[in-house]
């Protein structure tokens, strides 16, 4: 095991993995599975390396706000940086790009200003550029910035090289999406052995470098379609990616379909236990394109530029159901336990202790002096537990809401001195007459658990306490308080 001063430290010297069911018998395909960096894709050596290269130039200063425009990948992987630097960040995305990426993003401390899909690439960039003037943001520029291609000719194509220890490399297959890799790699191979071949893919709806026609400045390229690999080509041609091609780097240009990068993606992960993005599925296709019509006994290198675990809300997951389907409910009632469809079995009487009603309860002083002196903190008391479902969904609502409220949980390191958790919960059942958690209390009065919560909130009633208690919230606020559930609450999981 090494010791890393930083997460940025673990940037790079990713695998090179060869495929031993997709590709020809034959044919070596070996795949550098950039989904080993840290935030999951190539983009994460391109991020670190532009803004070493504008702290080492003073054009980012200390504390600057930095913006790029991207689809995502690049964005994550600055936010990284950025975290660990101390800048703040802005990211310009469209809003075609999947919900996880933005999500990821804003997990990371990042804001995301989200541009019309109509726009494609070139309007999230205008937006970047346009903000970054407007506040004097440091402007990344990944397209043309020469520390993105820089980047990968020192650590990506040296890994490459590295890896074949002077092994013939019939082709390496890409595609060009900013240019950064395509040209930083290129030049390396071709530098080491001009024999190899340098194929970039594109999507077939949208072959901008196949079509050979011209880009307007400053405008989207004529042949551009919206396609399905994400982040895989922009609207546009690169600077890097035109400095590439004139310089003659490349030997050949495949177009692939979208279905087929589908297609590929899906069998990378159940056929080799690779798990990768819709971009990765496309550059193998190129690939395996490539490699049926190569020598046999030939290495093709192919670039895999991400995971999969951001394209959930892509057509990479179509068909992928949350709850269990046909098969796995015959697998599920083979057996008796444990299981939707029936009760679960009653255990022996003995075996169980009774609930006590509230009538029974043993009085407890202390715990109740504990429970009068949490209703008198706050109008608005929720007694939860940390760990539950329904406890989260209530405190949704309640931020939703902009509810101010306290927070009991009976299960926090508070609650365990002299067993105060465990002794509220008759004490609770008593006052409520409902043993279940949680237990909401407005203005010393409850109201019930996580269900009577939604309730109130639906028919209006929870809105008049509120009021009548003078705690402020969101009068104008419509939500659907079920959508607050996870998934696996919803009604329809109860038989799936």
């Amino acid at each position: 095991m090494t010791r890393y001063a930083s997460i940025l430290e673990t940037v790079g010297r990713t695998p090179l993995v060869r495929l031993a069911r997709l590709a020809p018998p034959d044919v070596n395909v070996h795949v550098k599975v950039e989904a080993f960096n840290p935030m999951g894709s190539v983009k994460d050596r391109m991020a670190l390396a532009v803004i070493e290269a504008a702290e080492r130039s003073g054009a980012l200063r200390p504390g600057q706000t930095v913006i790029e425009a991207t689809s995502g990948n690049t964005g994550i992987g600055l936010a990284m940086v950025c975290a660990r630097r101390g800048y703040p960040l802005v990211v310009t995305m469209a809003e075609s790009f999947s919900l996880e990426r933005r999500r990821l993003l804003r997990f990371l401390g990042a804001r995301v200003v989200l541009t019309p899909a109509s726009e494609k690439g070139s309007g999230m960039l205008a937006k970047a550029i346009e903000l970054a003037e407007a506040h004097g943001y440091f402007l990344c520029r990944q397209f043309e910035n020469e520390a993105n291609a820089e980047v990968h000719s020192r650590t990506t194509a040296r890994e490459i090289l590295d890896d074949f220890q002077g092994e013939p490399i019939h082709a390496w297959v890409t595609g060009f999406g900013t240019g950064g890799t395509l040209k930083g790699v290129s030049r390396v191979l071709k530098a080491a052995d001009p024999r190899i071949r340098i194929v970039v893919a594109e999507p077939d709806n949208a072959p901008l470098l196949g079509s050979g026609e011209t880009q307007p400045v400053g405008a989207s390229h004529p042949r551009f379609r919206p396609h399905l690999m994400q982040g895989w080509s922009p609207d546009f041609i690169s600077p890097l990616t035109q400095q590439t091609v004139a310089a003659g780097m490349v030997d050949e240009i495949v177009p692939v379909a979208g279905e087929e990068a589908l297609r590929l993606a899906r069998e990378l992960a159940r056929k080799e236990g690779i798990f990768v993005g819709i971009s990765a599925g496309a550059t193998l296709a190129a690939a395996l394109d490539v490699a049926r019509r190569a020598p046999s006994g030939s290495h093709v290198v192919c670039m895999l530029p991400d995971t999969g675990e951001r394209y959930q809300s892509t057509p990479l997951f179509e068909g992928i159901e949350d709850e269990m389907n046909e098969e796995e409910l015959a697998l599920s009632r083979s057996t008796p336990g444990c299981r939707f469809d029936v009760p679960a079995p009653r255990p022996a009487a003995a075996s169980v202790p009774r609930v006590a009603e509230p009538a029974e309860l043993e009085r407890d002083a202390e715990a109740e002096r504990r429970l009068e002196e949490c209703l008198a903190q706050a109008t608005v008391v929720m007694f939860s537990l940390a760990w539950c479902e329904f406890c989260w969904a209530a405190r949704k609502l309640f931020a939703r809401l902009g509810v101010d409220y306290l927070s009991v949980d009976l299960d926090s390191p508070a609650y365990q001195e002299y067993d105060m958790g465990v002794r509220l919960r008759p004490v609770l059942a008593q006052r409520t007459g409902a043993p279940t958690i949680p237990q909401i209390f407005i203005g010393g009065e409850p109201l019930g658990g996580c269900g009577e919560l939604f309730e109130a909130w639906e028919n209006g009633s929870l809105g008049e306490r509120l009021a009548a208690c003078g705690v402020a919230y969101d009068r104008e606020a419509r939500i659907d308080p079920r959508l607050l559930l996870p998934a696996w609450l919803h009604p329809r999981s109860a038989t799936a």
